[in-house]
């Protein structure tokens, strides 16, 4: 048996769902956004640049075309042992990536006035955040997505907290 590849995180969201069965782009960014939206994001762009590599690596193949040239693809057995791979070798810290923090750390630098609504605007999106992310706790007996929906509370609440502590004068 060939050594498994090493995929990056974005990858293995993509194999993990495809673990249910074959799925378009289009329908991978949207289980993506409902699935692990809360916590870790998925965009458009990054889906449709790994899916060909994912491809040509051997861990996908082409499934099915369907309406409007929409391609499905299909993990293979390939695709399966890297994920297990990327799932079992996890444990290290992973690194803050907050486009919100940077910006708050930089605050300083607007006026009064840009960092008032800077403040206004991300505790609005923020509570908004909080109420989906308890709904998805209260949602799911899934015991391995219940700590995540629960994480995906406090991580909001902190959010919200931080927001809070910033002097907008």
């Amino acid at each position: 048996m060939a050594p498994v590849a090493p995929v990056n995180a974005t990858a293995a969201a993509l194999l993990g769902l495809l673990h249910g069965g074959p799925m378009t782009g289009g329908q991978l960014v949207a289980v993506a956004g409902e699935r692990f939206g809360l916590f870790f994001s998925v965009t458009r762009s990054q889906v449709y640049r790994e899916l060909p590599v994912l491809t040509e690596g051997g861990l996908l193949r082409l499934g099915k075309q369907g309406p409007r040239a929409s391609q499905q693809y299909v993990i293979t057995a390939s695709g399966k042992r890297a994920f297990r791979s990327w799932l079992t070798a996890g444990g290290e810290a992973d690194a803050v990536r907050s486009p919100m923090v940077l910006r708050l750390l930089q605050a300083g630098r607007l006026t009064v006035k840009q960092r008032t609504e800077l403040l206004r605007s991300a505790r609005e999106a923020y509570t908004e955040r909080l109420a989906e992310a308890r709904a998805a706790a209260k949602a799911t007996d899934d015991p391995y997505g219940r700590p995540v929906a629960d994480f995906a509370v406090a991580h909001t609440r902190a959010m919200i907290k931080l927001i809070d502590s910033v002097p907008a004068d």
